[in-house]
């Protein structure tokens, strides 16, 4: 499921989104050293392990890592385009099933407030499920929790 609708970029109709030039990072560091940016994004904001307290895996990173580096070098480049700057707005307007929104109040690569937030307005009848402290990456961060949530909203 993706987790940056409805659009990440800045634009006159989303003013409450992250400017261009963040994205343009991004891309600058992966073409400057691909294997480090995978590294570092592992490494901090990615499972939120640049956070005071929190319980590092080096398997996760390690495997976010090799995850990143077996995906070809121009679709990870091309992914930031499409990750960051495809406006799902009006698709987001015609769900006509019940959808479960889920994410994490601290996810620093997409913030709450530019994506669950504005999503779950624009989905009819969505169900907005917020985790505390919750990163980005809550299928490994917080399994037990999302399983949870997972079968109990199939099962209503």
């Amino acid at each position: 499921t993706p987790t940056s609708p409805p659009i990440m970029l800045q634009t006159p109709a989303n003013p409450g989104g992250l400017p261009l030039s963040v994205f343009d990072g991004f891309r600058q560091a992966y073409l400057a050293d691909r294997a480090q940016f995978f590294l570092d994004v592992a490494s901090g904001p990615f499972f939120g392990y640049n956070r005071p307290g929190a319980k590092v895996s080096e398997g996760n990173i390690r495997a976010w890592w090799t995850q990143g580096m077996q995906t070809g070098f121009k679709n990870a480049y091309d992914c930031i385009k499409a990750f960051s700057e495809t406006d799902f707005t009006e698709d987001l307007k015609k769900f006509d099933v019940p959808t479960l929104i889920i994410h994490g109040d601290d996810d620093q690569i997409v913030p709450i407030g530019a994506a669950a937030m504005l999503s779950s307005k624009l989905v009819p009848g969505a169900t907005l499920k917020i985790y505390k402290g919750g990163s980005h990456s809550l299928g490994d961060t917080s399994r037990e929790q999302l399983n949870a949530d997972l079968l109990a909203f199939a099962r209503a």
